[in-house]
């Protein structure tokens, strides 16, 4: 998932957006590579080993801005793998936090920020997690707490019942969600699902009904659930018909720009789906499309990019239709290449090569991937031109790639 080369347009929103990822992975780096904000160095982050927590901090101080966009577990722990094990005491935890109102204390810039419920039964010291979040003080415009891949017997939900700040399922899209909601509050978005009556029910990973998530996911970012005039149609895509979801894509179209929330299977997409927005010529028109992660991730990444970056909403904010269109075809580059990974990449690597991954296997697989089909985008036809494993596993990958 995710790609090493964006575009060099200027964004039009106001500058001093600051950015502190979750960690490294694609889904949590991606908003940096889109020019919108500002981030650390990447060498801050170190992959798995997790972000230098002296030198993120240091960054922090140093930064001008009106806005910031932050990990806690980030700036507290490294990153959500080091949040799982770390033994850090509940009162150093707290230390770390206070980067957070010196900086705010400085620039006057509002803080958003996000902290990661984790998943069971990974972490060790689930308690002071907890007790972190259940602390965090009133030095923050928006904080909330996605949990961290909710199957059964987990007990992030009724502990998210437990705290005092706005929780739903999700984790590694948060950081966009977040963004959405600092650069373009206020969308209007009308929900479509396929197939209606699923949105009473317990999606994977989620713990909750699919509605309630997506009524907590538009709340993280400062969206308002519409059933007319919306900017946004945010189509719920669940399966089992691929023509039915086309048919539904194609109502939303009638009525605004529509992003693609692919959540039928868990880390990858529908082909069905896929082949026949690609075969229509009805991929190239979405403002978005996600399907790499859970439902959770997949919601709020459609969610944020297709309200950050569908024509009208861009054009809205005093971008170029050049550049909003740039930005669009990129996006939905991405996120086609992270369908391509999930569908076919993964597996093969999987069977045959181990863990760590190395070179040698990045360039058999790439070797493998260009004999599949590419989508034409509003900016050309994709080709795809390299691709490595940023933590040596197959999970996730970063794509080089060109549209003309």
């Amino acid at each position: 998932m995710g790609l090493i080369c964006w575009l060099s347009l200027a964004w039009a929103y106001p500058d001093g957006v600051l950015y502190i990822p979750l960690d490294d992975r694609p889904p949590n780096w991606s908003p940096c590579t889109w020019q919108v904000v500002r981030c650390p160095p990447r060498a801050v982050y170190q992959g798995r080993e997790g972000a230098n927590l002296h030198a993120l901090s240091s960054w922090l101080q140093e930064q001008p801005g009106r806005s910031l966009i932050a990990s806690l577990d980030a700036l507290v722990y490294g990153g959500l793998v080091q949040s799982r094990s770390s033994t850090l005491a509940l009162e150093d935890a707290v230390r770390r936090l206070e980067a957070l109102s010196r900086w705010r204390g400085r620039t006057g810039g509002q803080v958003l920020a996000f902290g990661v419920i984790p998943r069971h039964p990974d972490a060790t010291n689930r308690t002071r997690n907890l007790a972190l979040l259940r602390n965090l003080g009133d030095g923050f415009d928006y904080v909330e707490a996605p949990w961290d891949d909710a199957l059964p017997g987990s007990p992030a939900v009724a502990e998210a019942a437990t705290l005092p700040i706005p929780t739903r399922p999700g984790a590694d899209e948060a950081g966009q969600v977040l963004l959405l909601r600092a650069l373009n509050p206020g969308v209007r978005v009308r929900v479509l699902y396929d197939h209606p009556q699923v949105a009473t029910q317990v999606t994977r990973y989620e713990g909750i009904p699919l509605q309630e998530s997506i009524t907590r996911l538009l709340a993280s970012a400062g969206a308002v659930q519409v059933d007319s005039r919306p900017d946004l149609v945010l189509v719920v895509y669940t399966g089992g018909d691929p023509r039915r979801g086309v048919l539904t894509v194609l109502q939303g179209l009638r009525e605004a720009p529509v992003a693609v929330a692919d959540i039928a299977r868990v880390n990858r997409g529908d082909a069905s789906l896929v082949r026949y927005l690609v075969a229509l010529d009805l991929y190239r028109d979405l403002a978005a499309y996600a399907s790499w992660g859970t439902p959770g991730n997949n919601l709020g990444a459609a969610l944020a990019q297709g309200g950050l970056f569908a024509i009208p909403l861009c054009q809205k904010a005093g971008n170029s239709l050049a550049a909003c269109e740039e930005w669009r075809s990129r996006a939905l580059a991405q996120a086609y290449l992270e369908y391509l990974w999930g569908e076919v990449g993964r597996p093969w690597v999987r069977a045959r090569f181990p863990e760590p991954l190395t070179e040698e296997a990045a360039r058999y697989v790439f070797a493998r991937l260009q004999s599949e089909p590419t989508p034409h985008l509003g900016l050309g036809q994709l080709h795809p031109t390299g691709l490595k494993f940023p933590w040596r596993r197959s999970f996730e990958v970063e794509w080089q790639f060109r549209i003309e």
